[in-house]
């Protein structure tokens, strides 16, 4: 059965829900599922923009037919050549011999190591500003390198003033039926996935999220459709204030977060009594993890979201805790900087690990590692609670 929605008067959207996924990119863990979202522009001319994943297609191919009844598909617009954009150009380029496809160089380069395709006859060449008319609609091309792939570009209808963005502004999350970010709850339901895609999928690339965004900031758009996730038509202020804290590294919310490794109870005895304290002193919306048990890519997303951390691991091997470590290589490969950093370890001999987070932290742009550092001995008593007491002041004093 079909299942199509319409976005605007000639525009449809033709993607489709996976619920069944466990891992997107086989890294991330999604609960909630995953939208693939694709779109039909029905004019004079027709244009399919984007595909899908594979795992969909058969709910793709009944919306694709549904939507052209008995027109031809005439333009194959490729933004993205991720395979879960992509995974269908074979079938296509099969099934609509006379579709012209429509990319910039670089797709074509994808194109060719993904399929054995020759294109070479029914290929539209794209650079940035070039025009393709439909009709009533003409469409321009955005290019945005590096969001998050060399070839990603974006798609602009001048006519109705709406952005196909590729896979900037998703986010993980099935959508449920409800199709626009103004039928659901976003801040509640949809902003820590928006966010935990985002940082860890694209946040990297935060120089070239703003020169896309600064590009942006020169059109009028009055919707943005993503290849992920709930479209945006009202409030469109809302997502491109996050994209902006987000892609400058800006913290979203003045708190502290604890992110702590435990092998036996005692440094995470040590992580609470520091947050008790830390919410004695009037500090609200503490976040504290257990780096063990919480997914790295949750932990990634607090850390862009927060503007204070403190990291708390054993030595272990002479080294750092593995589930630390592996944070903090994510944080330093994501680009992660501006942050301030107050460090706790734990070590019954030779405890080393508090000074080579340190060293990591201080590998990363402008962070602030602050001065003390609170080193535990196997476990911390009550004879040293007021070395505890200061390492929580001297947290305070840091977000003055």
């Amino acid at each position: 059965m079909y299942s199509v929605r319409n976005v605007s008067e000639d525009l449809f959207w033709i993607g489709a829900d996976d619920r069944r996924l466990a891992l997107f990119e086989n890294i991330f863990p999604i609960p909630r599922g995953v939208s693939y979202n694709a779109y039909v522009m029905m004019d004079e001319k027709t244009a399919l923009l984007d595909t899908a994943d594979y795992s969909v297609g058969r709910q793709f191919f009944e919306n694709l037919k549904h939507v052209l009844g008995d027109r031809n598909l005439d333009y194959v617009i490729v933004n993205h050549m991720e395979p879960d954009h992509c995974a269908l150009l074979a079938d296509i380029a099969r099934d609509y011999p006379d579709a012209v496809f429509v990319g910039n160089a670089k797709t074509f380069q994808m194109i060719s190591q993904f399929y054995q395709l020759d294109l070479s006859d029914r290929n539209l060449v794209v650079k940035e500003g070039d025009t393709l008319t439909l009709g009533k609609h003409t469409l321009t091309f955005v290019m945005a390198p590096m969001v998050h792939w060399p070839e990603a570009m974006m798609t602009y209808d001048v006519t109705d003033k709406t952005l196909f963005a590729a896979d900037a502004f998703g986010s993980f999350g099935a959508l449920n039926g409800n199709l626009f970010a103004d039928d659901v709850n976003f801040d509640r339901d949809w902003l820590d996935d928006a966010r935990r895609y985002y940082t860890n999928i694209v946040g990297k690339y935060g120089t070239q999220v703003q020169a896309v965004l600064k590009k942006a900031s020169g059109i009028e758009i009055s919707t943005i459709c993503p290849l992920h996730g709930p479209i945006w038509r009202e409030n469109l202020g809302y997502i491109l204030d996050k994209y902006m804290k987000w892609s400058t590294y800006t913290p979203e919310d003045k708190n502290v977060m604890i992110a702590y490794a435990s092998m036996y109870g005692d440094t995470e005895n040590a992580a609470c009594a520091l947050a008790n304290l830390l919410a004695e002193r009037g500090l609200k919306n503490i976040s504290v993890y257990d780096v063990s048990n919480t997914h790295v890519s949750t932990l990634i997303a607090e850390t862009f979201r927060c503007s204070h951390i403190v990291l708390a691991a054993p030595t272990y091997n002479a080294g750092i805790y593995p589930v630390m470590e592996n944070y903090l290589t994510d944080m330093k490969a994501l680009n992660l900087q501006g942050r301030t950093v107050a460090i706790m370890d734990n070590g019954t001999w030779a405890a080393s690990a508090g000074k080579q987070m340190a060293a990591r932290i201080e590998e990363m742009k402008n962070m602030t590692v602050l001065p003390t550092m609170l080193s535990i001995k196997s476990a911390l008593h009550g004879d040293r609670a007021d070395e505890l007491e200061a390492f929580a002041d001297m947290i305070v004093e840091s977000m003055k």
